[in-house]
């Protein structure tokens, strides 16, 4: 399973990371419907090939219309929850957006539901945002660390006046993050959407040694005369598992004899939204004969501290067991494919032997099943075979 990590040189805001996310193997056209997608309509998505500093860059523009008003927190929420988000984009879109509407609150001494990201730049924040984690999503990456952000420096001009380079709020949503002032004579390089991706994405985690797959460069507006203003994402594996995808990992298990199965259900997707690897309910006999239920949850290390704290909230557990466990995955990716014209995910999973199996998601072929009007297994098997021809072509 690829790992994702900044190299924000240049800084970074939402468009850069769109860009070096196309430049790394995001598909155009599911960018290019994404605005649809997310139920904003006349937005045009422009994507070039530029040049930042002798560097070939991947650019992105949104084509935005006047809007009537800005939206607060509250509306952006309904927005992406009507539209077919994945859970865990949704979760971390979500964490995004209350990130950046809490630190404009503290800032500016108010309740961050009464914040508003104004007209235009509402509409582009939603599509950095939500893009950008559901591109992650789509190249198969649930864990990413970032190099050290330049800020920039100077001043700049905003709704509130004129502030410094970083804006508090950029500053506070960077809180944790290694930072670097400069280069002199930059201006601002990184954006409040930037930093908040790299707040919710990163958790300010630094690069570990690792062996690069792909990389690739998203521009920046700006064009300096003797340097490059992009961001740099590198696609790669940890150094220790490239070969074997051998990790270690942090399994959690509670035991629960007096919740429901809905109670259960819910705790276990909001622990999957929360970061958890994998959540596995099992039954289990407990003491005095009674039927309980185990809570298994499969962490990376760095978030089973945080997971840990939810199973104690969520559930009506009084204790929760933590071991150690080596996990070998297999390398996997998702590709779309078309089916009877609606989109349907596919998850790709390379075995050992160097074959590859392909499963549709359960969800989409549902989706699809429901406006064609034909049987889950046909468009299951129809979303099987485009995959089959769609990795035909690739060899």
């Amino acid at each position: 399973m690829p790992i994702a990590i900044f190299d924000p040189f240049s800084g970074i805001s939402g468009d850069m990371t769109l860009g070096a996310l196309l430049d790394v193997g995001l598909s155009p056209d599911w960018l290019r419907a994404l605005p649809a997608t997310l139920g904003l309509q006349d937005i045009g998505v422009r994507i070039r090939d530029v040049r930042r500093g002798e560097i070939a860059c991947r650019k992105v523009d949104f084509d935005i219309p006047p809007q009537p008003h800005g939206r607060g927190i509250r509306e952006i929420r309904a927005l992406v929850a009507a539209a077919p988000v994945p859970d865990r984009v949704r979760a971390l879109a979500d964490e995004c957006f209350t990130a950046i509407a809490s630190c404009e609150a503290e800032i500016h001494g108010m309740d961050p539901a009464d914040v508003h990201l104004h007209e235009v730049g509402a509409v582009d924040a939603i599509l950095d945002v939500v893009g950008s984690i559901w591109g992650f999503h789509l190249l198969g990456v649930t864990e990413a660390f970032t190099g050290r952000v330049a800020l920039g420096d100077g001043s700049v001009r905003a709704a509130h006046g004129v502030l410094p380079v970083p804006a508090p709020a950029t500053l506070k949503l960077l809180e944790g993050i290694a930072v670097k002032p400069g280069p002199e004579g930059a201006g601002e390089l990184v954006t409040p959407t930037g930093a908040a991706l790299l707040r919710v994405m990163t958790r300010g985690r630094p690069a570990p040694a690792y062996v690069p797959a792909r990389s690739g460069f998203g521009a920046g507006s700006k064009d300096f005369p003797d340097r490059a203003n992009a961001l740099r994402l590198i696609l790669a594996e940890h150094a220790d598992d490239a070969t074997a995808g051998v990790r270690e990992l942090v399994l959690l298990s509670a035991d629960v004899d007096d919740m429901t199965a809905e109670h259960l259900a819910a705790a276990a997707d909001d622990l999957r939204a929360a970061g958890a690897l994998d959540v596995t309910l099992v039954p289990v006999v407990m003491k005095k004969g009674r039927a309980g239920t185990r809570v298994d949850v499969l962490a990376e290390p760095a978030t089973a501290d945080a997971l840990e704290t939810r199973m104690l909230t969520d559930t009506t557990t009084i204790g929760v067991r933590r071991a150690s466990v080596r996990r070998r995955a297999l390398a996997r990716e998702l590709i779309e494919v078309d089916v009877l014209g609606h989109t349907v995910g596919v998850k790709i999973v390379t075995r050992p032997d160097g074959s590859r199996t392909a499963k549709p998601e359960h969800d989409h072929v549902v989706r699809v099943a429901h406006a064609t009007g034909n049987p889950v297994p046909a468009i299951f098997r129809a979303a099987e075979q485009a995959a089959e021809r769609a990795l035909a072509q690739r060899v």
